[in-house]
This record gives structure tokens, sequence and C-alpha cells, in this order.
């Protein structure tokens, strides 16, 4: 993994807005519509093209695919994966399930999720591994066009997948996650294997607390997640620390967020996870004030912090100035060398969803480059 050893590099946690076409057709996948393979086969790789050329324009280093092939960043195993069939909704969030009118404004500016969330009905065993082979294949073609530091691709850690599938199968919630982690590893390692940076997202350290594991209490879901983050590492066992990173989040979307775990009491938890990169969100007015966390619990010497320097659930554009003193202040606490710029999560997290527009994601991003460059001067007395 390359880090900011002469200038702050950027990145971003992975999602980036999908084409119309390849909306439509992977919506119609994901539905059980319909559709062309061909087709999407062919747009998706156009778009890998497009989205890596972009993310390159906009001065990302650490570039991906952008997610193009998948219609969710948790929900795509259920095709990869045999033991999986059907649908079951969320559970309403805590924190705007009190809010109907707010839910139904939201839903007019970002239409509805139409996300399948599969549920598991059997054994669960790798499926389909073409999918991964044809990311693999887009991104290295991709990365070929441009000049980048380096690639990364996401993948839904083995925790992440009870968050949005439920369980129908296996006689315990153990046994239900150390079966998807079995089946991952495989994933993990292909991704590594072929080149490219390794990132597990993992929402379940957080976000899930106010939403699928609202039912534990604090003392359970921290539990939860200390279990999570067990089973990660046995699956990333043959997997070198600085190949992986593991980004966590407390949910996508603009709302209250005040039922939302604190930071701190997550941090220790986080830190004991494999992954070298730690892609965390401070940027969002619920948890931009956490960088101080950082002061008591102690970043471990083999660790860095992707930091999340632009709010992904809102349409401002941050300033460069603000960027860069997000940067500077995790760099006077851990060091400039251990840290790069990054985005609270992503800019389209599931096909055919979101409120952000595509062309101001990427404004935002040309602006964390830019603040990027304003904290590389102050930082190295230079840009």
């Amino acid at each position: 993994m390359k880090t900011s050893q002469d200038r702050i590099l950027t990145t971003h946690t992975g999602s980036l807005p999908r084409p119309p076409e390849l909306r439509a057709v992977l919506v119609k996948k994901d539905q059980g519509q319909p559709y062309d393979k061909a087709e999407l086969i062919r747009l998706t790789r156009e778009a890998v093209i497009a989205i890596v050329k972009r993310q390159a324009e906009a001065g990302v280093d650490v570039i991906n695919d952008g997610e193009m092939s998948k219609p969710g960043y948790s929900t795509y195993v259920a095709d990869r994966l045999s033991g999986f069939a059907g649908h079951e909704p969320a559970k309403p969030r805590l924190d705007t399930r009190d809010h109907p009118n707010f839910n139904a404004a939201y839903e007019r500016m970002t239409g509805t999720n139409v996300a399948r969330r599969a549920v598991c009905v059997g054994p669960i065993t790798v499926k389909d591994t073409e999918p991964l082979a044809e990311d693999l294949a887009n991104l290295k073609a991709g990365l070929a066009q441009v000049n980048a530091v380096e690639g990364f691709m996401t993948a839904a850690s083995p925790g992440l997948v009870p968050v949005f599938q439920n369980n129908r199968h296996y006689p315990t919630y153990e046994a239900y996650v150390e079966a998807i982690a079995a089946a991952m590893q495989q994933e993990y390692e292909a991704i590594v294997a072929a080149g490219f940076v390794l990132q597990l997202d993992s929402p379940d350290l957080a976000m899930a607390h106010h939403t699928s594991f609202q039912d534990l209490n604090e003392t359970d879901f921290l539990k939860r997640a200390a279990f999570h983050v067990e089973i990660l590492n046995h699956a990333l066992r043959n997997v070198p620390a600085e190949s992986c990173r593991i980004h966590i989040c407390w949910g996508n979307y603009e709302g209250p967020h005040d039922h939302d775990i604190d930071f701190a009491k997550v941090a220790p938890i986080l830190i004991k996870a494999k992954p070298m990169a730690l892609v965390v969100e401070a940027a969002n007015p619920r948890h931009a004030h956490e960088w101080a966390v950082w002061r008591d619990i102690k970043l471990p010497d083999d660790k860095i912090l992707v930091a999340g320097v632009l709010d992904t659930s809102t349409n401002y554009v941050e300033h460069p100035e603000l960027v860069a003193e997000r940067l500077c202040r995790f760099a006077d606490i851990v060091g400039r060398e251990r840290v790069m710029a990054g985005s609270d999560c992503g800019f389209g997290t599931f096909a055919g969803y979101g409120k952000l527009d595509p062309d101001i994601s990427f404004k935002k991003l040309h602006a964390m480059a830019e603040g990027a460059a304003i904290a590389s001067t102050r930082l190295w007395g230079r840009a």
C-alpha cells in the first residue's frame, strides 16, 4: 500500500455515480427482471474505463472501479454466493423512524431504494467467480490508461452481509457469519493477488447499531462488533495487513443521526482489525468532531488513517482550505506520513438511488485534491 511519504495522497471510499444506462440494467438484474447479459458486461466495462479516467482527472491518487458492476456495495454478494433468495425489507432506522414528513421528502429527492435484500435460506458457498474476474480485468484495463499511484477494490466484510441479508438457515448467528467469511475469503485473496489494495466495507461496526442490530443493547452490540473483527481477521489470514484497508461509517444518508454510537466506543475495536489503513468518517456534522478521539486512543504504529474530508450526504462542495485544515489536524496527531485524504462514504452506494448529483460528486473530489495539495505545502513546505 502506498502512503503519504512526500505529500498527502488522495482516495475515496469506493462507490461512484453509475451511468444511467448501466443503472437501469443493474436494477433489472437485481429485481429478477429480464436483461441482456452481454449488454451489462459491455456497459460495465465502458463505465469502469470512464470512471477511472474521471477519478484521475479529478486528482485522485488511489483509484478504483467505482463499484460499477454492483447493484449495492453490500447486497452484491447474493449474486456471487449460493444460499440466498427472496427479499426482506429493512427495519426502520432509529433516527428517522419517527419523522414521516422527513422520510417522505427525502425519498422524493433520492428516489426509492429498491435494492434487493436477499435472505440466507441454505448453505453458503462460492457460486460464481465470473463477476469478480470481470471486475479485476476491467479495473486493470482502466488503470492502464491513467497515471494512478495505486488501485483498490472494495468487498463486503463478513459482518456487513448480515446487516442486509438476514439468516434463516444457520442455527446460530455466529455460524452464519463464519460461513460468510469462509466463502468471502476467496474474493479477498483474489483482489490482493491481482495487485490491488483490498478495502473491507464494515459499516456493521457502527451503522448497524441503529439499523439492523438495533435490538441489541450497547454492550451486546460492541461484543458483536468485536466478534466481527475477529472473524474478519481470520478471513484475512493469508492477506498482508499492508495490502488492505477497512471502512467504517454510520450510514451514508442525510438524517438526524442522533442514535449513532460514539466513535470513541468503537475505535478500540476498530484498531484491532488487521488492515493497515482505517478509512473513517470525519467530515459530516455528527462525526466531524471525533478527530479528537485519536488524541486519547493511540493509533497503532503499523496503521494509517484515511480521513473522511468530504461529506457524502450533501451536495455542498467543501472548500479546499477546509479540506487542508482537516488533514493538518489529523497529521498533527498521528504524523503526516500516516494520513491520506478520503471521503466519509461512497457517492453511489446503491444503483438508481441517491441524493448526490454526479457532476457535483466530482467537484467534491477535485476540491479534496486541491485541499490535499494545500495541506502538503503546509506539512512538507512544498506541494
